[in-house]
């Protein structure tokens, strides 16, 4: 497996969550590659291919601590708090709301060193009525 960077952290993360109610989805699979594609400038098929190289670091991987501390070593609080928006727009992919995934949200978004405010505020925009 290679070694993680900001990128390989990001897309094990996003499948993670994704994973945490034991079902992963084509709508989160699509979720995750448009925001690999748009966070890393990445052509559709790039982004495919990283997410299945983070699909495989995932299973094989350090905790959701090791991976975050990549993250904020590797980028500025204002772009944490953007993969926040990300992050829970993976966990609301499949349309549905789940408990695991959100605690798992919760739990990475605390290591990624967010603030409660910051968090909480993620969570409004991302569960207000669209």
């Amino acid at each position: 497996m290679p070694q993680p960077n900001a990128q390989l952290a990001l897309g094990a993360l996003l499948v993670r969550i994704a994973f945490a109610d034991k079902s992963y989805q084509a709508a989160e699979v699509g979720q995750i590659d448009k925001i690999l594609a748009s966070t890393f400038d990445l052509k559709p098929l790039e982004a495919a291919k990283l997410r299945a190289t983070c699909e495989a670091l995932e299973r094989h991987a350090p905790g959701t601590p090791e991976f975050a501390r990549i993250l904020r070593d590797e980028v500025d609080y204002e772009d944490r708090k953007a993969l926040a928006d990300a992050m829970w727009s993976v966990a609301l992919a499949d349309g549905e709301r789940d408990e695991g995934e959100e605690l798992q949200l919760l739990a990475i978004e605390t290591a990624l060193g967010l603030t409660d405010a910051d968090i909480a505020a993620a969570r409004r925009t991302a569960l207000a009525p669209k």
